[in-house]
């Protein structure tokens, strides 16, 4: 088995996230690999009776700028690691980017926070992390919002 040079680490931004940035990037300092920091966001299209609502490209400017806020925050949690550390931000439904930005990354391995929602809440909102551990063609590690930082 060959260890990965390349970790995905995909993030929402939250506490799970964060948790799962440093859980990677220590990880990545002892294997030897380099981490991709990623986040996608999708501009929803709301339907209503007499037409919809799409957005306007001055709010996507926004978005993408407040999610590049967020990426540059991600990245200074494991500046200090002597690690290689890039960015991707991408535009559309979560999973497909996130399995997109694995296969153009060459990324050996995902690892990305969860939740740990069950029930209604994981029905209703469904769960990211557990469709990629389904259809990713690369390993996934899955960190919980308690889990203790890598040895």
């Amino acid at each position: 088995m060959t260890l990965p040079k390349t970790i995905l680490v995909p993030t929402d931004f939250g506490d799970s996230s964060a948790n799962a940035v440093t859980y990677a990037a220590e990880l990545a300092k002892a294997i030897g690999a380099e981490i991709v920091l990623m986040h996608a966001w999708d501009m929803p299209i709301v339907g209503f009776p007499d037409g919809a609502f799409v957005a306007t490209p001055e709010l996507a400017s926004q978005v993408t700028e407040a999610a590049q806020h967020g990426l540059d925050r991600a990245k200074r949690l494991i500046d200090g690691h002597g690690i290689t550390i890039r960015e991707v931000l991408k535009q559309g439904p979560t999973e497909a980017m996130i399995l997109d930005a694995a296969r153009e990354e060459s990324a050996g391995m995902i690892v990305m926070g969860t939740h740990g929602r069950s029930g209604l809440q994981r029905a209703l909102l469904g769960s990211v992390a557990e469709k990629l551990v389904r259809t990713s063609p690369v390993p996934v590690l899955t960190v919980h919002l308690g889990a203790p930082a890598a040895a």
